[in-house]
C-alpha cells in the first residue's frame, strides 16, 4: 500500500470500530466522528489528486464506510428507539444492499459497492444524522434517512443488474462509468 489514502481509509475503519466503546454523543464522540467523515472525504481527494487510486482504495473506502454505518447502527438503535415501520424499512434496504453485494460477486467475482451520487447523499443524510439530533426529531430524520438510503439502494441494483461491467465509479443510472465512456 504506497498510498496515504488507503491508510487514511484504514485507519477511518478502526476508528469507526471504536464507536462501539465510546459514550454515544459525547465529546470524544464527536471529536472521532468528525475525524471520520473528514477522512472520507480526503482518501478520495487524496487518491485522485496523487494519481494513486486503485482497486484496493475503493475496496478499503467501502468497507470503512460499511462498518461505520454497521457500528452506528447497533449503537444508536437504544438511543433512537425506531419504530417497527423505521426497522422494517432499514431491514428491507440492508436486504436490497445484500443482493447488489451479492450480485457484485457472482458476476465480477470481487467486493465492491457503487460510488453513485445517491449513495454519497445518502452517506452525508446519514453522517448528519446525529450531528442533527438537537435540531430534529429522530423519527422525521429516520423517514428522510430511509428514504434516500432507499432510492440510493435500488438505483445501485438497477446498475448492477443491467451492467454488463463493474463500474463502481458510475456516478447514477442515467450516466455511464468515465472509464466506458472513453473506451478503456
Amino acid at each position: 500500500m504506497k498510498s496515504i489514502a488507503n491508510y487514511i481509509s484504514i485507519l477511518r475503519l478502526f476508528l469507526s470500530l471504536t464507536f462501539a466503546w465510546v459514550k454515544p454523543l459525547s465529546t470524544e464522540f464527536y471529536a472521532i466522528y468528525m475525524v471520520c467523515g473528514i477522512s472520507d472525504v480526503l482518501d478520495g481527494y487524496i487518491a485522485r489528486k496523487t494519481n494513486t487510486t486503485s482497486k484496493l482504495g475503493e475496496k478499503l473506502d467501502s468497507a470503512a464506510d460499511l462498518t461505520m454505518v454497521v457500528v452506528l447502527i447497533i449503537v444508536f438503535y437504544p438511543i433512537i428507539n425506531p419504530p417497527v415501520q423505521i426497522v422494517t424499512w432499514i431491514v428491507i434496504i440492508v436486504m436490497i444492499r445484500a443482493i447488489s453485494m451479492i450480485i457484485v460477486f457472482v458476476k465480477y467475482r470481487t467486493f465492491g459497492i457503487l460510488h453513485t451520487y445517491g449513495n454519497k447523499l445518502t452517506g452525508f443524510v446519514l453522517f448528519a444524522f446525529p450531528l442533527s439530533l438537537a435540531f430534529f426529531q429522530p423519527g422525521l430524520l429516520m423517514y428522510i434517512a430511509c428514504a434516500v438510503a432507499s432510492i440510493s439502494a435500488i438505483e445501485e441494483l438497477a446498475i448492477l443488474l443491467i451492467s454488463n461491467k463493474l463500474e463502481v465509479n458510475r456516478k447514477s443510472i442515467f450516466s455511464k462509468d468515465l472509464a466506458s465512456a472513453s473506451g478503456d
